[in-house]
């Protein structure tokens, strides 16, 4: 099993959101990196444990606890030209942008990055590497367990 950190913007889509879907489960799009990108297509397998993340907001942080549900498959809204995701170089025959669906579990209190940052444990946790920017970072089993424990 493989963990990952994925983060949304919670004006898209918050843990809230996700757990008012049916099954509690949203598809990820909008990913436009490469490299977040190839980790949804090549990497995440079902099952894989998700740290849900809150971005671009006033707290940014760790807001829920989630599973990767589906293979990857092409992302709809990179052929939608009303959607800001829109890609036009990408065709249907050959997509360029993949995603998942992911299935929040629980929403847990936030456990902020400042709050990750005072914590030795998670040092060398890539969400908090100066520069890092990426949407979906993978997570090491011990950084997982640290930040799962005791949100059951």
């Amino acid at each position: 099993m493989n963990y990952w950190l994925m983060k949304s913007e919670p004006d898209d889509v918050s843990v809230d959101d996700a757990l008012a879907a049916p099954n509690s489960t949203v598809a990820w799009t909008g990913v436009r990196n490469f490299q977040a990108r190839n980790f949804m297509r090549n990497e995440m397998k079902i099952g894989d444990g998700v740290l849900f993340y809150h971005s671009s907001c006033a707290e940014p942080g760790i807001v829920g606890i989630a599973r990767v549900v589906s293979e990857s498959y092409p992302d709809p809204t990179q052929f939608d030209p009303k959607s800001r995701y829109y890609d036009a170089a990408s065709k249907r025959d050959h997509p360029r942008w993949m995603l998942v669906d992911v299935q929040v579990t629980r929403k847990i209190p936030n456990i902020t990055l400042a709050e990750m940052r005072q914590r030795p444990e998670l040092a060398e946790m890539r969400v908090l590497r100066k520069g890092n920017r990426l949407s979906i970072t993978p997570v090491d089993k011990e950084h997982w367990d640290a930040l799962t424990k005791g949100t059951a």
